[in-house]
């Protein structure tokens, strides 16, 4: 919008609307706000657009969301595409764009996915539609509205996005890792570790090293790791001295963002979970702590296998199908770890067979994957999961298929997917119940099935109702408890960074009556950002009650300041 539109631009719009339309929104957004609000109160019937198809993504649906929430003068979707090809007038460029029409009051409306697309001649696609009829939600899906749900503290504090090095020379291969020192300098294992991103889990591990001096002064690398320090005032310094932001300027020897809310939660464990969080396909593995994870992965801070088979059954990959956002031509999946892991309403199950059986199978499943790529190292969990994906819907396979099947053991795998299912639910206590098991394996064809979710999909929205409930009254069900109950708002002597020490260290956020909440969205960020620096780790509540007394209004302003500034990377 900047680029386009100029700073004056930009900023007056924002300021016009006073927050109404998040900062981080599309500019069709400030007018899909300005013809729902004339809509609403009567200046029009109904209105259209099209747009980019990010407009169901969460920074783009928080617009949406409110005008079909309200309690008074609400408005619905009548129609909706989410995804549909369109040729830039412009330049001619394929894109990818979505459509929307919103009316007055509560009602169902038509929802139309591309099926099938096929390019004619002059560049334009012909295409065919499904179509289905119900109450489209802001994130144009008909069903159950995933969105209405909030964020449980039984999840808090565990999921996590990587470190974002803002500067490629941390990123090293193992023979200049071992130029540097790695391998004969004692206690330089802690500052070269492994590295992990998007591709190196779906494709296969580059076996690259990355350079991660988190909690030294500069002073400090300069004296006890020279080598070091003399290879990132090279290769790193001079990039970051051009960089606009001041703290990227201040600390570059540190990491762009260093996640100070990840190193605590990892700290102890011996592995814990990764997903990629954009991916076609939806899946979790187990990470070694030694590892660090880039910004392009989910990290979620737990080494139980009974939370990995749990996150890898159906029931939660077509939670985070539903629930999260897509990217591009529509077949990536983008896991939005606030609203696919913070709002799952993990089983309630006690220690016993049938909790000790899930964790077996997560087990399982971890093993046979890593087992299969050790043998063949050609093999990658891309194309595990697209036979896996074909075998499910009885298509028949290509000779390459056939070879990637057989080195796989892709049967076997999906036997162990089918029996983690049937585990799962019956944790649930919905053994019993007709239809979800079958049409969970019918959703593994992506986004475009719809009848699948019918049953399974209301029953979890109950359930995170149920537990939200819960949880007002006292009852959290800490998926580890241990670390949880004693994280929360840890001092800032425990995550802060060199050079941003504070001259006192409470336990606590001091004198809630001190603060005003300010009316205009970037005082408010701006407010947040300055607490989120002394306290990393407090929740919308704990941050709402610094400005008075309980407000949910205000309290879902920051959860959605939160929100908006985790999916930026900036916190």
């Amino acid at each position: 919008m900047r680029d386009a539109l100029g700073d004056g631009y930009t900023e007056a719009l924002r300021l016009a609307w006073k927050g109404d339309v998040p900062e981080s929104a599309d500019l069709v957004m400030f007018w899909w706000a300005k013809a729902a609000a004339e809509t609403v109160q009567g200046r029009c019937k109904r209105f259209g657009f099209i747009t980019t198809n990010s407009i169901h993504q969460t920074f783009n649906r928080r617009v949406i969301e409110p005008f079909l929430t309200a309690a008074k003068k609400p408005l619905h979707l009548a129609y909706a595409i989410p995804d549909h090809p369109w040729i830039d007038s412009a330049d001619g460029a394929a894109v990818r764009i979505a459509m929307t029409v919103a009316a007055p009051g509560k009602s169902e409306g038509i929802l139309e996915k591309v099926t099938s697309e096929s390019p004619l001649e002059h560049g334009e696609n012909e295409v065919t539609l499904s179509s289905v009829t119900g109450t489209l939600a802001a994130n144009l899906q008909v069903g159950s509205d995933l969105t209405s749900c909030g964020a449980l503290q039984a999840n808090s504090m565990l999921a996590h996005r990587g470190v974002q090095t803002i500067g490629s020379g941390f990123i090293i291969t193992p023979d200049l890792a071992t130029t540097l020192g790695f391998g004969r300098l004692p206690g330089i294992e802690n500052h070269v570790r492994g590295y992990r991103n998007g591709r190196d889990l779906t494709d296969k591990p580059r076996g690259l090293q990355v350079i991660d001096l988190f909690g030294l002064t500069a002073d400090q690398v300069q004296n006890q790791w020279p080598a070091i320090y003399q290879h990132l005032l090279i290769y790193v310094k001079p990039v970051r001295d051009q960089n606009n932001r001041e703290s990227y300027r201040k600390r570059w020897w540190i990491h762009g963002e260093p996640r100070k809310d990840l190193r605590p939660a990892l700290a102890g464990l011996p592995r814990y979970i990764a997903t990629v969080e954009t991916s076609k396909h939806r899946f979790f593995t187990f990470l070694d702590q030694s590892i660090l994870p880039d910004n392009k992965l989910i990290a979620i801070a737990s080494d139980d296998p009974f939370i990995l088979g749990v996150l890898s059954s159906s029931l939660h990959t077509t939670w985070a199908l539903k629930s999260g956002s897509w990217l591009g031509v529509g077949n990536d999946s983008v896991y939005v770890k606030t609203r696919c892991f913070e709002t799952f309403p993990f089983p309630a199950l006690e220690e016993g067979g049938l909790k000790q059986r899930i964790r077996d199978l997560g087990e399982r499943l971890d093993a046979h994957r890593k087992r299969q790529q050790e043998q063949h190292p050609s093999l990658t969990l891309t194309g595990m999961y697209n036979v896996l994906e074909k075998l499910r819907a009885g298509e028949t396979l290509t000779a390459k298929d056939k070879q990637i099947h057989d080195q796989a053991l892709v049967t076997l795998l999906k036997q162990i997917h089918d029996d983690l299912d049937a585990a799962v639910l019956q944790a649930y206590g919905w053994t019993g119940s007709v239809g979800i098991l079958p049409t969970l394996k019918e959703n593994h064809r992506g986004r475009d099935a719809h009848a699948p979710c019918d049953e399974l999909l209301p029953r979890l929205v109950a359930l995170n109702r149920a537990r939200a409930a819960e949880e007002k009254h006292g009852q959290i069900r800490y998926l580890r408890p241990d670390y949880q109950r004693s994280g929360d708002l840890r001092s800032p002597q425990e995550t802060q960074l060199p050079g941003t020490e504070t001259n006192s260290s409470p336990s606590k956020i001091q004198n809630p009556e001190s603060k005003i909440w300010p009316p205009k969205l970037p005082a408010q960020v701006t407010l947040i950002r300055q607490l989120l620096a002394t306290h990393p780790t407090a929740t919308p509540e704990q941050l709402s009650a610094q400005f008075g007394r309980k407000n949910k209004s205000r309290t879902d302003q920051i959860e959605g300041i939160l929100e908006t500034l985790r999916e930026l990377g900036q916190v």
